[in-house]
C-alpha cells in the first residue's frame, strides 16, 4: 500500500510517497517559493536528489508538477498514480468542529473554509491541495490529519481565555494548539526508545523550527501547549512575536494608525527574532551573529531560550514533575548550543545536559548526564509517517 502525504504551506509544498508495507519513503521533496519567479522543487527518489527550477504560480501547478515526478522516467518510482491508495493531508485548523482525523468530504472542506480566518496562511493552500488531488486523482480517499487534534485532551480551564465567555460561545475563541502531529509522534517514539509505557511518562516535547511550540504530554495525552487560538501564540519564533501584552496591539493601532490586518501581518511576519535582531529570517544566521558582537541578535537568542525554559518549568507544574524533555524540529534537532542554553537554565530542576552527548545533529539520542533527574532526548520528528499511519487507520475503518 502506497500513501502520498501532502503538506501545503503558505508558499511551499512538502511531500512524501511512502510504501506502508515497509514504511520506506520511496520519493520525497519540497517545492519552495511558490508564487514567485524563483520557485523550485527539490525531489529525492531512487537514491537521487535533484533540484529543478520550475516556476509554479500557485499550489495547483506545484502539485500537478510534483505528481508527474513520480512517473518521470529519469527517476520513476511508480508506473501510474493508480498505485497510490490514498492521500493524507496535513491540515492546520478545524476549530471545534473537527477534533480528530477524518476522511475528507465537502463538509470537511466547508469547515476548513470557515476556519480560514484562524489559519489564514495555511487553510487556503491546504484546501487548494485537496481540490487538486480530487481533480487529478479522482476516486482516491483523501484523509485530513489536523495539527489541532492531539490537543483536544487539554482541560477547559487551560484552553479558555480570561475574556468574556460570550466570545468563546460566539466565535470559538480559545486555545487550540498546533504541531500536534509532531508532538504526538515524538512522544510515542520516545516511549519506544526508553522502553517505557507512554501512560507512565510525563514528557515536555519542544518542537523548535521556523514555527515553534512546547507541549506537556502526560500519560500520552496533551494537557497543555504554548500556541493558542492561532500559531502566533507562545514563545517568540523566527518571524512571529509569540505571547505579549495584548495592549501592545491596541497601542500600536492608535500610535501608528495601523489596521488590524497590518498589525496581524507585523506580528506574524516581522516580529520574533527578526524583529528584535533586525536580521533576515534565517535562524542559523541569527544564532551565529549572536556569538559575535551583534548585541540585538544575542538578546533575541536569549529571549528565545529563556521563553522555552520557562515553558518547560511551567509544564513541570502542570504535570507534577517531568520524566523527559524532548527536542525536535529543524532547530531542536540540529542546533547544539540552543539545546545547551535551554537546559543550563533548568539545572535547578535536576536537568543536566551532557555536552559531549549533545554534540549531535538530526539523530535519535539521549543527551543527558547519567546523574540527570530528567532525561533529555533529541528525537527527529516524522510528521509524514504519522499522517500516513493515520491515513491507513482511516482506510481500515
Amino acid at each position: 500500500m502506497k500513501i502520498l502525504v501532502l503538506n501545503c504551506g503558505s508558499s511551499s509544498l512538502k511531500y512524501q510517497l511512502i510504501d506502508m508495507e515497509t514504511e520506506e519513503v520511496i520519493a520525497s521533496g519540497k517545492y519552495e517559493r511558490i508564487g514567485e519567479q524563483e520557485s523550485f522543487i527539490t525531489h529525492k527518489a531512487c537514491g537521487q536528489k535533484k533540484t529543478i527550477n520550475h516556476v509554479a504560480i500557485d499550489h495547483s501547478e506545484a502539485i500537478n508538477y510534483t505528481l508527474k515526478q513520480f512517473t518521470n522516467p529519469e527517476y520513476k518510482v511508480i508506473d501510474s498514480l493508480d498505485e497510490i491508495t490514498a492521500v493524507g493531508h496535513r491540515l492546520l485548523h478545524g476549530g471545534e468542529k473537527i477534533t480528530e482525523t477524518v476522511v475528507i468530504d465537502e463538509d470537511v472542506i466547508k469547515v476548513l473554509e470557515e476556519c480560514s480566518d484562524l489559519g489564514p496562511l495555511h487553510n487556503p493552500p491546504q484546501i487548494k491541495g485537496i481540490r487538486v488531488i480530487q481533480k487529478e486523482m479522482p476516486g482516491k480517499v483523501n484523509v485530513g490529519v489536523f495539527d489541532t487534534a492531539f490537543h483536544q485532551t487539554i482541560a477547559k480551564e487551560k484552553y479558555i481565555y480570561p475574556i468574556p465567555y460570550e466570545y468563546y460561545e460566539k466565535y470559538g475563541i480559545r486555545k487550540y494548539g498546533f504541531h500536534g502531529t509532531s508532538h504526538m509522534y515524538v512522544s510515542i517514539r520516545l516511549a519506544e526508545l526508553m522502553n517505557a509505557d507512554r501512560r507512565d511518562l510525563k514528557v515536555v516535547t519542544c518542537h523548535l523550527g521556523q514555527g515553534s511550540s512546547i507541549c506537556a504530554v502526560d500519560g500520552g495525552k496533551s494537557i497543555d501547549t504554548s500556541m493558542g487560538l492561532t500559531p502566533l501564540g507562545g514563545i517568540p519564533m523566527v518571524t512571529r512575536s509569540g505571547e505579549l501584552d495584548p495592549s501592545v496591539v491596541t497601542y500600536l493601532m492608535k500610535k501608528e494608525n495601523m489596521t488590524a490586518d497590518e498589525v496581524e501581518n507585523m506580528l506574524n511576519k516581522k516580529s520574533g527574532l527578526i524583529g528584535v535582531s533586525g536580521m533576515a529570517p534565517d535562524f542559523r544566521e541569527i544564532e551565529l551573529a549572536s556569538y559575535g558582537d551583534n548585541e540585538m541578535a544575542a538578546i533575541a537568542m536569549k529571549m528565545f531560550t529563556y521563553s522555552i525554559a520557562g515553558y518547560i518549568a511551567k509544564y513541570a507544574v502542570a504535570m507534577g514533575g517531568i520524566d523527559a524533555v524532548v527536542f525536535t524540529g529543524g532547530v531542536g534537532e540540529n542546533q547544539i548550543n540552543v539545546r545547551k542554553n535551554i537546559c543550563k537554565q533548568l539545572e535547578f530542576m535536576g536537568i543536566e545536559i551532557d555536552e559531549d552527548k549533545n554534540n549531535c545533529r538530526g539523530e535519535e539520542k539521549e543527551i543527558s548526564k547519567d546523574s540527570s533527574k530528567v532525561k533529555i532526548w533529541v528525537v527527529p520528528t516524522n510528521e509524514e509517517l504519522m499522517i500516513a499511519k493515520e491515513t491507513v487507520r482511516m482506510i481500515a475503518k
